[in-house]
């Protein structure tokens, strides 16, 4: 891991236009990440534009800036950019119940995410024709408290909608190679793989892929293995998460990463991308894909870098997830390779998957359920504690920065806020075409700035978790890292002492711009 670097102060600072020249906020602290290094920095904002204008890699004296200039120095608080996860299930419109822009935006901004993207399932319609996008852009006007973006979906028969909704904004495309668990977003088959590259390989976007499959000779067939006859029937009781993680081996994902592989030469400059990898036996093949040349990268997720199988309680469905949360073994695993030098592993960005649902539909044991939510809530008709009935997903939207600091200080004596900069900053910003603007502190980037408390701690409870339905496996976990204050665009949105800016509204915007070719 890279060592804290401080960057060299320069005899004049980086900038765009003098202080003077507009109306700006300055934000200052002896430690903030800019440009991927730790050093001091005192970071100007328009406050007309929202861009950083200038940053000083000192702390300066608000004398230095006009009277009346708005000013704070932090330190030894440190300032990030503020979070990408691109890889968020927000289900507006049609699940509103389940999450929607309003709740899932805020958890995200007290999180220190200020900018989310949007998958194109669990809302009803999908984001699968330029229709399903226009009716999601009009469910998410005046509701977002940061920035949101959108992804469209791959599905059978929708190819000739692929390239209309890249000409509309999208960030990128996501399919199934299995069965998503929702009727409006089926699996697509490897002709479908094919015209979709097809479609979009002169295009600049990302085709992404839920990669599992389930393989032609397998002990597992997925969540209807409770169904199944031997030798397919379940390998002990259902609410036994055990029983859940051998439904769906390792087999699965990399059955459907070689199926993926097999046909990137049909478009060689679209970039690839496998979302939510969970088994690390599929490292090697992505790692020898990458040498030859092929252009494909994948993410994990929070809860496969701080959560293990040996430790799920009987029944507690919270944990359940597609793929599923593996073995420690397989966690420290995904951890060796995240920490490769200067990003040379395969696994280049982390994100939340926040996929989640009503706490009926997680079927939770009444000993795992709140009083608040077991009064509210249904009583579901499938047994409780079932891991194969139950609605797969995790909710931690708002909490990945303080989950991933409180398991790599506890990994590694030299962790780096720089390293969480990388892979939930700079390369989701990437991922999704946003490098310009976003996952950065630099001249000319929006002015997304957050306040980290790097040894405070927090209980994650009922207030802590902001997004629409209390049901996580984080409830009740301690995690280090606080989230003192986020800012979007040079505007405060969010401060752990204050709340949310109520008078102001949400001020989040929809990033509908055209991808354009990397340099």
């Amino acid at each position: 891991m890279a060592p804290h670097a401080i960057t060299p102060r320069p005899s004049s600072p980086t900038t765009l236009h003098t202080p003077s020249q507009q109306p700006i906020t300055v934000l200052a602290s002896s430690r903030a990440v800019v440009s991927g290094r730790l050093t001091e920095a005192t970071i100007v904002i328009s406050t007309s534009t929202g861009k950083i204008t200038s940053i000083f890699h000192s702390v300066l004296p608000s004398t230095y800036f006009p009277p009346g200039t708005p000013y704070k120095d932090y330190s030894p608080l440190i300032l990030l950019p503020g979070l990408v996860d691109a890889h968020v299930h927000l289900n507006e419109p049609g699940r509103t119940e389940w999450e929607g822009f309003w709740t899932g935006t805020r958890a995200a901004a007290f999180g220190g995410v200020t900018t989310v993207v949007d998958m194109p399932l669990n809302a009803i319609p999908p984001t699968t024709t330029v229709q399903g996008l226009k009716e999601k852009v009009a469910a998410a006007q005046g509701q977002c408290w940061v920035d949101v973006g959108f992804y469209g979906g791959v599905v059978p028969g929708n190819s000739g909608e692929l390239k209309g909704l890249v000409q509309e904004g999208v960030r990128g495309f996501k399919g199934f190679l299995i069965d998503s668990g929702v009727d409006e977003f089926p699996a697509v088959s490897s002709s479908d793989i094919a015209l979709a590259m097809s479609e979009l390989k002169d295009s600049s976007t990302t085709l992404m892929f839920h990669a599992e499959m389930i393989p032609p000779i397998t002990a597992s067939v997925g969540d209807d293995v409770q169904h199944s006859h031997p030798p397919l029937a379940p390998s002990g009781p259902l609410n036994l998460y055990s029983t859940f993680l051998d439904s769906r081996p390792p087999s699965f994902e990399t059955y459907a990463i070689a199926e993926i592989l097999s046909l990137a030469h049909l478009a060689p400059n679209l970039p690839l991308h496998i979302v939510h990898l969970s088994a690390v036996e599929a490292i090697p093949m992505l790692r020898e894909a990458r040498a030859k040349g092929v252009n494909v990268t994948a993410e994990t997720c929070f809860h496969y870098l701080s959560l293990e199988a040996e430790q799920v309680r009987e029944g507690d469905t919270r944990h359940k997830c597609c793929p599923p949360i593996r073995e420690r073994k397989n966690r420290d695993g995904l951890w060796d390779e995240l920490v490769q030098d200067e990003g040379l592993g395969v696994i280049q960005t982390v994100v939340s998957d926040h996929s989640p649902c009503t706490p009926n539909l997680k079927l939770l044991p009444s000993e795992l359920v709140g009083k608040k939510d077991a009064q509210n809530e249904p009583e579901a008709e499938a047994e409780k504690g079932d891991f194969f009935a139950a609605w797969g997903g995790i909710s931690s939207v708002g909490l990945g920065l303080s989950i991933l600091w409180t398991e790599g200080t506890k990994r590694y004596p030299g962790f780096s806020v720089e390293e969480v900069v990388r892979w939930c900053c700079k390369n989701t910003a990437k991922q999704v075409g946003l490098e310009r603007v976003k996952g950065d502190l630099g001249v000319g980037f929006d002015g997304d700035v957050v306040v980290f408390d790097d040894e405070g701690n927090f209980v994650v409870e009922h207030s802590t978790m902001l997004f629409r339905n209390k049901c996580s496996p984080y409830e009740n976990k301690t995690l280090k890292g606080v989230v003192r204050e986020t800012w979007l665009r040079g505007q405060k949105v969010f401060d752990r002492e204050n709340g949310f800016a109520e008078k102001m509204g949400p001020t989040g915007g929809l990033l509908l711009e055209p991808r354009k070719a990397r340099a």
